[in-house]
Order: C-alpha cells, then structure tokens, then sequence
C-alpha cells in the first residue's frame, strides 16, 4: 500500500471562538494529526481536534519569548515529510499580516505540498461584532487597514486623510497613533474605538474619541485589540438592538465575564475531557490544562473478575469516582454481563458527578451522601452496615482508606479491588510549564489530593526552570477539605475552598474569591 503523502494547510483560524471558524477550516481540524498554532487561536478552536493530535504552540507575542521564524518553517516541513496531515493554524486570515508567504516559500523549496484556508479578519469581524460599519454612504466610502507594529515605517500624512482606519497590533502604541492622526490635521473629536478580546467572552469595548481614548485607557493592558477610528464608529449607538445594548467599559463593569483576564490552570487526568474547563470558559477565563493524573488498568484484574463473577452475593457496590464506574463497567462487559447482573445489588457513590457517570449506563444510584464526600458515605448510611457486604472497586494505590476503616468498624464486610491504576505524569506539559515560567497563572485548581501530590512532584521536577516566588501571587483553590489538607501540606496554604464539593461549587467560588478582590 503506497504511503499518503503528507500536507500541510495554512489555514485562518478566524477572529476568536470556534463559531467563527469557516466550514473548510472545521473540517480540516477535526481530522488534524499535527497542529502547529499561534498564540492568539482560542482554547475552543484546538479542543476541535482529535485527543491523538499533536498540538504545537509557535505564536509570536510580543515581549515574551518566542520561536523564530526559521525553527516555525523547520518544523512545518519536517512534519509533512513525515506523512502528516499538518495544520498551520493563524490567529484571522493567513494573509492579513500572517507571515504566511514566508512558509509557504519554505514548503515550496522543500517540495511539500500545501493548502492556504482563508479564515475571517479581527480586521473585519471586531468592527462588525461591535456594530460599527467600516462603510457608509455618506460617512466612509472608504477604509485602509494596517499595523502599527513598527509604527515609523508608516506615511501618516496620507493616512490620515482616510476617512476610517482600522489599526492592528496598535494597543502598546496607542498614544504614539494619536499623536500622529493630531500631528497630521485629524480632529480631536474624531471619534475612536478599541475593542480588545474581540469574539470571545472577554471582550471589552473603549468609545472615546482622539482627544481622550489614550486617558480613557490609561494603564490598561490593551492587546490584543482592534482600533477603529473615524466618524462610523458613532452610528454604533445606532445599530444595536435596544434591549441587548453593550454599554462601554467605563459604564459597565458588571458586564464583563467575572473571570475575564485570569489564567486559571487546571490540574486533572490526562486524557479526560474537562467540564471544568467549559465552566470556567463560560465565565471568561483562560484555561491551561496541566495533566497531574495518568489513569491506566490496575496491574491484574484477578480481583475485580472473581468479584464479578460472584456479583450476587453483594449487597452494597460502592463507587466513588467517574473512573471507578468507567472501569468497573468495563470490565463487567468483558466478561459478558451487564447492569442486568447488578439487579440484587444497592449502588452507593460520591458526588454528582459520579451519579451521572453511573446514569449513562442506566443505573440511578440508591444513596449519595449529602456532602459528595466519600468520608460523609458512613455517617449518613441509609441502613445499617453490620453483616453486609460491600464491594468497593478503587485506585490500586493510595486510595481512600479512612473509608474502607470506617465501613469495617460498623461491621461491614468491605471486598477492596483494584480496577484502574493512577500514576503521576513523566513531564509537565510545555504550555503549563511555560506559563509558571512566565508568571502568567493566576489560580491553580485541585480537585483531589493526589493530584496535589503529583503536581508538587512536577514541580520539584524541574525547580531550577522557575523563579524563587513562582508562587507567591497565585491563588490556590481546593474542591474541598481533604485536598485542602493535602494543600496546606504540601504548598503551605489554601486560598480559595469550595463549599459545595463539586467542580460547580469550586467555580462559584473562584469567582466569589475574584470579585471580591475586584
């Protein structure tokens, strides 16, 4: 069988969340083996992609360390001669101020095939998601659009005699922009927009006009923004739906996402998608996913098997994560049963979560303690444990004894099993790690004990590749009084707890810590 022969594809990624993407570009990620991105592509665009695929992170964001071009090209034709279907994906349209020639000339002398996507402009998408046409019959018959990354290379005198100008990469030079649109006869009232974030929920909208968007923006961090100027942008008053105005920063800061602007890193299983992730999203943040848990099969299922195959003789099954489930029911299949099997059996697990693994195999469970916490199991007991037995399928290693204790002492016949295996991670991955390095994380969040082990040991890891006080302005948040104590142990302090013991409750709390202080 001839081998398929390796492609890459530049392709736009658009101007911020996956709805923005063109149908060509979709399909092509979804299918993706290899995704080299820049750093502007929104978190939702790569979550598109197949859990197999390689995702390489080479974005240029100014003032912070980043690939040369040269290494950028390298690595897009190495992965085509390997056979992979390659994506080069590029924050907007590949060939608005993408760089995208410079690749493609590389892939050209190295005889590799290729493919450019057009993808949708912040250029053109900000204006329009902020209701301001770049065109009007009587306002602007005209707009240039331009960067104002090496603003000195650029004939003001001339621009500024265009009715609307639409500037990229202009937020660290934003006072230098007005004083040459003045400089040059534009008039100070001339209005001006900013608009930072745009398509995604952290969004956030500047109105001023030339004499006072530079004191408006005072000591803000404005990239990565889109800056409008020119009589259009007052029709935007006009061309909002009333019931839906978006009221600018300076007069609605309830507006903006509570976790806008923060960096939360998320430790968890590798492997498992995150509703944690999409929870914080949805508030605005920025999420990093670091894998501090590598779930596997135990060592031998013997255990688990003779259990199963003496199901009935149980009277309470115990599950207390959504791997014990998975893996419990797993193996239960293979060896030729179904939830049928566990018609004499009471099923018990800890937290929602749980719950509602256990319902996508049709099973509803007959007791949860109130606190989703597996130490409450026994205290709340619905019937009495003496004389019962109990399987109770777990992590091979360091799994929850004090329960296991607590089910004996009432007289609970307790069968341990093995039936998965959590290890920690060889390597923190090079996005988290890169992120700690820069001091860029916020909030770092955990949602059990080992996984505050596991991470403390990555970090140990490689210490000398981190400052002295890397954590000193991060707030650490803790899913509930266990992983708390684990905390305190082994970081020296918990900030932030939830009181609901449950990825929702850790949300609220987040937010209720973050607005607080805001």
């Amino acid at each position: 069988m001839t081998k398929l022969l390796g492609k890459v594809y530049i392709v736009g990624a658009g101007p911020g969340s996956k709805e923005y993407l063109t149908v060509k570009a979709y399909s092509l990620i979804i299918q993706a083996e290899v995704i080299i991105y820049d750093a502007l592509v929104d978190d939702s665009i790569l979550e598109l992609a197949p859990e197999n695929c390689l995702k390489i992170e080479m974005g240029k964001r100014g003032g912070k360390p980043s690939i040369s071009q040269s290494e950028i090209n390298s690595l897009l034709v190495e992965k085509c001669r390997l056979g992979k279907q390659v994506i080069r994906l590029k924050g907007g349209d590949p060939f608005i101020f993408g760089r995208a020639a410079t690749e493609i000339q590389a892939l050209i002398e190295a005889g590799c095939k290729f493919e450019v996507v057009p993808g949708i402009s912040s250029a053109l998408a900000a204006p329009l998601l902020a209701n301001i046409p770049l065109t009007d019959a009587v306002m602007s018959r005209a707009f240039v659009v331009l960067t104002a990354h090496d603003i000195e290379a650029l004939d003001w005198e001339k621009i500024s005699q265009i009715e609307t100008l639409v500037i990229l990469m202009g937020g660290k030079n934003l006072g230098e922009i007005v004083h040459q649109l003045l400089r040059h006869e534009r008039k100070p009232e001339t209005p001006v927009a900013i608009i930072q974030n745009s398509a995604t929920p952290k969004q956030q909208i500047w109105i001023g006009t030339l004499k006072d968007i530079a004191k408006q923006t005072y000591a803000e961090y404005l990239s990565p923004c889109v800056i409008i100027v020119g009589e259009v942008v007052r029709l935007r008053d006009y061309l909002q739906y009333p019931n839906n105005m978006v009221r600018e920063k300076s007069e609605a800061k309830a507006e903006i996402a509570p976790l806008a602007n923060k960096t939360i890193l998320i430790t968890r299983s590798a492997g498992q998608s995150s509703k944690f992730t999409e929870l914080l999203k949805k508030e605005g943040a920025k999420v990093i996913e670091m894998p501090a848990l590598v779930i596997t099969p135990p060592s031998s299922w013997h255990d688990l098997d003779v259990a199963i195959n003496n199901i009935d003789s149980f009277d309470w099954l115990i599950l207390t994560s959504t791997n014990g489930v998975d893996y419990f029911f797993e193996r239960l299949a293979e060896k030729g049963k179904d939830s049928r099997a566990l018609a004499g059996v009471k099923i018990a697990v800890v937290g929602k979560k749980t719950a509602e693994s256990l319902k996508s195999f049709g099973l509803a469970p007959d007791f949860i303690p109130p606190n989703f916490v597996a130490d409450s199991l026994v205290a709340n007991f619905p019937e009495k444990l003496s004389g019962k037995k109990v399987l109770f399928p777990r992590v091979e290693t360091g799994g929850r004894e004090v329960l296991v204790k607590e089910l004996n002492s009432q007289g609970a016949e307790v069968i341990e099993v093995a039936a998965y295996e959590s290890r920690c991670p060889e390597n923190i991955v090079p996005e988290a790690l890169l992120a700690l390095q820069n001091l860029q994380i916020d909030i770092i969040t955990f949602a059990s004990s080992k996984t505050v082990r596991n991470f403390c040991y990555l970090i140990s890891e490689n210490k000398d590749k981190l400052t002295e006080n890397w954590l000193e302005n991060i707030c650490i948040a803790s899913i509930g009084p266990q992983t708390s104590q684990s905390c305190h142990s082994l970081l020296g302090r918990v900030d932030v707890e939830a009181k609901e013991y449950t990825l929702d409750g850790l949300t609220e709390a987040i937010i209720k810590w973050v607005g607080v202080r805001n």
